[in-house]
């Protein structure tokens, strides 16, 4: 018998994707870059409320400020397509 399929992939098991909820983005831009006039390299949207802040590789961190400051640990990529997920608890996808 074939072992059961992951709920995150082919990822360990994520507890903190248990009873999430689907967000909408609050904005569809980094709103602290974009009040300081800087630049992003990619967005992540908080899959606990839909904040929407740049993601660890572009200059300023803000999606991981975020986590800091408010312990949401899910973030999802806002390119078209991507289904990818962080968890910043677990410093890997899921």
């Amino acid at each position: 018998m074939a072992p059961p399929i992951s709920p995150n992939g082919a990822a360990p098991r994520c507890e903190h994707l248990d009873g999430l909820e689907p967000v909408t983005p609050l904005s569809d831009g980094c709103r602290d870059c974009e009040a300081h006039q800087d630049h992003w390299v990619a967005l992540l949207v908080c899959l606990s409320c839909g904040w929407v802040a740049c993601c660890d590789v572009s200059p300023n961190q803000h999606a991981k400020a975020h986590y800091e400051e408010t312990d949401h640990p899910l973030v999802g990529s806002l390119e078209p397509g991507s289904h990818r997920r962080w968890c910043y608890v677990h410093q890997r996808q899921v």
